[in-house]
């Protein structure tokens, strides 16, 4: 009996089904952080129980939640992976289909941008020549249709062609202080009109070149102006687009050359 009865205190000290507390777990399942919801999981285990005391068994489990993490971030890096693999494709395949179409793109700019171009300066010209200015060719002059002329600050020189094998017993130029006529002897002068401003009469003259054109030489009287035309009624250029080039003092006569130096003391 003492025996029975010590069996029975000793059933009367364990805890009954009814005694036990009951702990709630509650988290969802989250498919892109699984480890979370492990961690979760075992951190509640931890908590209400001693299920983690066994060292081995805490290793065991620390095992299955490593190879579980190396597993689920494996297969993460491998969708990056294929991911990355695909948009490196589509624009692989976007660059191949698009150049056709941004080439297309860049000659229509450039079409544009040329017309742009070639409209301002169709306006640019036109609107000089509403205002009866020209640019000046590369000798400050003008190149006419059937003769050209260029001009420094003391001179005029003047290109007529004239047919090869030409003989300069054939030839008529005339030249006077405010005028010149140049032609071929029972033909329509080529050059017939007032001149811009006065020449040096005595410092101009003719020559044939080569039996195929007139060279005409006009020293002017005024040294320190551009021409804006050869003969009246020609169309003017436009001086201010004339590019001099350097000369020295030598260079210039006497008359002009004492002009330029009295400039030059008045300045200094």
């Amino acid at each position: 009996m003492a025996i029975l009865s010590e069996y029975e205190e000793e059933d009367q000290n364990k805890p009954t089904t009814s005694s036990v507390k009951k702990a709630q777990f509650s988290a969802v399942l989250d498919p892109s952080d699984p480890i979370g919801f492990l961690e979760r999981v075992f951190e509640f285990v931890a908590r209400e129980s001693d299920f983690f005391k066994s060292n081995s068994l805490v290793n065991d489990v620390n095992a299955v939640v490593r190879m579980v993490k190396d597993k689920v971030e494996a297969e993460e890096k491998t969708r990056r992976k294929e991911l990355k693999a695909k948009e490196n494709a589509k624009a692989e395949k976007e660059a191949k289909e698009e150049p056709p179409a941004a080439e297309a793109v860049r000659k229509e700019e450039v079409k544009v941008t040329v017309a742009e171009k070639e409209v301002n300066g169709e306006s640019e010209t036109k609107e000089d020549e509403k205002k009866g200015h020209r640019a000046p060719n590369k000798g400050n002059g003008l190149d006419m249709d059937n003769y050209s002329w260029a001009q420094s600050l003391q001179e005029v020189n003047i290109t007529v062609p004239v047919p090869p094998g030409t003989k300069s017993r054939f030839i008529t130029c005339e030249i006077k202080k405010n005028y010149l006529k140049v032609g071929l002897k029972g033909q329509s002068p080529v050059i017939d009109g007032e001149l811009f401003q006065p020449v040096k009469v005595e410092d101009c003259f003719w020559s044939l070149e080569d039996q195929k054109s007139i060279s005409i030489l006009l020293t002017k009287q005024n040294q320190m102006e551009w021409w804006k035309y050869l003969v009246k009624g020609e169309p003017e250029i436009d001086t201010q687009k004339v590019e001099p080039e350097n000369s020295k003092l030598s260079d210039l006569d006497p008359e002009t050359r004492t002009t330029v130096e009295k400039m030059m003391v008045e300045f200094i």
